[in-house]
């Protein structure tokens, strides 16, 4: 991806702001300084809540003139009859603490969510017609503490989520098939939509996968809740996906920490359980696979129209404990890197030639049935 993006999306994810000096020691206090809004929730007014009615509620839509989904690099283009309907939520792109929640017309959000999108739904471009929902996301803060506040600035959140889906499939065919697809906290708010609006509903068939990236889902205590399976082989359909991005030597110690306090979907712990892990070069779980089977991640350049897909950069391997090792840390990125060699700013610029790739087989394997 363009400079730009890397430059940008990192800033988004924050911690690059933090001093190495003092890191280890003071992490946690120094982020929450930071990052955690000083005053308590307060629900945003009902006035400023996006209409999903209009075309002004969507940062992706069809019939938008400008859509930062539809991007693509040298040597792809986006369909132009798509028979599927994505839709995407975008990772946290709030780092404000005046709030808990962001604006819809926060300018500095709205940017970065422009060039999440482009490197992440713009995979999906070439097999569907890309949906993503303007919405009232929660802070950075929201996931470093705990308490009554974050909670509600996440439920806030998803309310808004919700009502785009409603609107969302209020807008497509009724038979059209469907991806949900997200990352970081929209990957959140899509697992809690299956789990509570999807699952069990007639829409459920609909679902040709779900890319649940960049969140933990416990195969044990999550999985069974949600009313899909996990992808078990390549081009497979109706089913879900999900992976979190280490380099070695990683230290997922930040995730485990609070994954291993926590209570799955299915009512059952979280601690111990392994995490759901499809490796998107094989389209499969619990795989390894060499670098030259990578079809192509986003390189950066000076812009975004130089930003070219150069395979063979990165492998793949899921570990014991459901994380996605990708080796030794790849050049160009590693200043963008969160602690622990965590690479899940790049979850799909990594593997967006393959991200493509999956999403056209397991459209086609739907479209058959």
């Amino acid at each position: 991806m363009a400079r730009k993006f890397l430059y940008l999306v990192a800033g988004a994810i924050a911690l690059v702001l933090i001093a190495a000096i003092g890191w280890n020691l003071f992490q946690e206090r120094i982020l929450r300084a930071a990052f955690v809004p000083s005053t308590p929730f307060k629900a945003p007014l009902p006035a400023g809540a996006p209409d999903y009615a209009k075309a002004a509620g969507w940062l992706s839509r069809p019939d938008l003139r400008q859509d930062p989904s539809r991007w693509v690099p040298a040597g792809f283009s986006p369909a132009t009859n798509p028979q599927v309907a994505v839709f995407y939520v975008a990772p946290t792109a709030y780092l404000g603490k005046g709030s808990w929640n962001a604006a819809i017309d926060d300018k500095e959000t709205n940017d970065r969510l422009t060039l999440f999108t482009s490197s992440q739904a713009s995979a999906f471009n070439g097999v569907a017609a890309i949906w993503a929902p303007r919405y009232r996301q929660a802070a950075l803060g929201a996931f470093l503490t705990t308490g009554a506040d974050p909670t509600a600035a996440l439920d806030f959140a998803y309310r808004d989520v919700e009502r785009a889906f409603d609107a969302f499939l209020a807008q497509i065919p009724p038979s059209r098939p469907i991806m949900l697809v997200g990352h970081s906290q929209g990957s959140l708010h899509l697992l809690r939509l299956i789990h509570e609006h999807v699952a069990g509903r007639a829409v459920q068939r609909r679902i040709v996968a779900a890319y649940l990236v960049g969140w933990p889902i416990s195969v044990t205590a999550d999985l069974p809740a949600l009313g899909l399976p996990a992808c078990g082989k390549a081009g497979q359909a109706n089913c879900i996906l999900s992976w979190q991005s280490f380099a070695e030597p990683a230290d997922p110690k930040q995730i485990l920490d609070v994954y291993d306090t926590t209570i799955g979907l299915a009512g059952k712990p979280r601690r111990g359980s392994v995490m759901l892990c499809v490796n998107p070069i094989t389209g499969t779980p619990n795989t390894m696979a060499p670098a030259p089977a990578n079809l192509g991640s986003l390189v950066p350049k000076a812009g975004l129209s130089d930003a070219t897909i150069e395979p063979g950069r990165v492998p793949a391997r899921c570990d014991a404990r459901g994380f996605l090792s990708i080796g030794q840390p790849p050049e160009g990125y590693g200043g963008y890197v969160l602690p622990g060699n965590n690479y899940h700013v790049f979850d799909y610029p990594l593997f967006w030639a393959n991200v493509r790739a999956d999403a056209a087989a397991r459209a086609a394997t739907f479209l058959k049935q």
